[in-house]
């Protein structure tokens, strides 16, 4: 987690999609980028100091650069646009990344953002180190063979978002925030509901829950082909746990890890807020490049860049640049053993103990923005 007084801080600036609508993205923290793709009810001013969201952010923004963005139709990207579609929402996954200028990043989805996701990997493979699915699902709520009653219960929250959507009154929107997070406290569910409102308009998010219900990636998850965790809590109230195996089971390779609890997102203080950190680095540490042996930090050593030589400056350089071990060792025409013998070195010689803090001291000194 963050370092005790340390107050973590995020830009947020704005760029156009293809057809021309305005995007917010943020990027917070320190350390290789990971990005998030977006999900229902998001902003990005609003979730950084709320205690719903909080908690999950920091701990994210203590492991990497996190790059996360508001759907079009929330939050502070445009209100206005016309197109809605599950295409416009990985073409928007796609211009921010570009404007970002990423070449090479871990990707998360969350609900909604997890099918996103997938699409996008599907379709950019060389760009996605690694996919983490949490609380995601393939199918939205009308393509699962809803029942007569199911069907209704749809219908019947479609019209709670157009009718109590923006009323004073949180009496309907308590509705979704008791599915969202049915053992939140009495401050979050004040947050929560008071998000509703904050991240979209009544007539935006029911045509945005309108269009999550009839996602389905079913024939396109089969065709991922990069390293994929799911994560799912066993009794999640929005999104059935049957929904996260399925997607799990249609991904090649990809490694399911159940997380007890009812809360369809991960608050602060939940033991499967720390089951999902220590998941996902140990899912991130995995990389085909391998890691280099752990070295011991020696207090009081002076860090200078000045004591690497050429080649380990290129290769610091390139590893703050977000290039994995294989691509490294590929570029500049080096063995596998050869490459982490160079990054043991780069670690002994600036006095840090993981590539995250690598990263940091590369970019502070001007390395890595090419």
């Amino acid at each position: 987690m963050t370092t005790p007084g340390r107050v973590l801080q995020q830009q947020i600036r704005f760029c156009k999609s293809v057809d021309g609508v305005r995007l917010s993205y943020a990027t917070a923290g320190h350390g290789p980028p990971l990005v998030k793709a977006s999900n229902w009810m998001s902003h990005l001013e609003f979730d950084w100091r709320s205690p719903v969201w909080r908690p999950f952010l920091e701990g994210l923004a203590a492991r990497h650069t996190v790059i996360r963005y508001d759907e079009r139709g929330s939050g502070l990207s445009d209100w206005n646009a016309a197109d809605l579609s599950f295409e416009s929402w990985v073409r928007d996954l796609e211009s921010v990344v570009d404007v970002v200028g990423l070449k090479r990043f871990p990707l998360i989805g969350i609900s909604q953002g997890g099918p996103i996701a997938i699409a996008y990997a599907v379709r950019h493979p060389e760009r996605v180190s690694h996919l983490i699915l949490y609380g995601a699902y393939a199918r939205g709520r009308l393509k699962r063979d809803p029942t007569p009653l199911q069907l209704e219960e749809a219908r019947t929250l479609l019209n709670l978002i157009r009718i109590g959507w923006g009323r004073e009154n949180p009496a309907f929107r308590q509705v979704f925030t008791s599915l969202f997070i049915p053992d939140g406290t009495l401050e979050q569910f004040r947050w929560f509901n008071e998000l509703h409102q904050v991240s979209s308009s009544s007539e935006n998010a029911a045509r945005l829950a309108e269009e999550f219900s009839g996602i389905d990636v079913t024939a396109l998850a089969p065709q991922v082909r990069v390293p994929t965790i799911v994560l799912h809590r066993r009794h999640d109230a929005a999104v059935p746990f049957e929904e996260g195996r399925l997607m799990a089971g249609l991904i090649p390779n990809a490694r399911f890890v159940p997380l007890e609890g009812r809360n369809h997102l991960l608050l602060g203080g939940e033991p499967a807020l720390d089951q999902f950190f220590a998941e996902l680095d140990a899912f991130l540490a995995d990389d085909a490049g391998g890691a280099p042996p752990e070295v011991s930090v020696r207090p009081g050593k002076p860090v200078r860049l000045a004591d690497l030589t050429a080649r380990e400056a290129e290769v610091l350089d390139l590893v703050a640049r977000g290039l994995d071990n294989g691509e490294i060792a590929a570029q500049l025409g080096v063995s596998a053993k050869t490459l982490r013998n160079h990054i043991t070195n780069i670690f002994s010689k600036l006095n840090v103990a993981s590539r995250a803090q690598a990263i940091v001291r590369a970019r502070d000194a001007g390395l890595g923005q090419g």
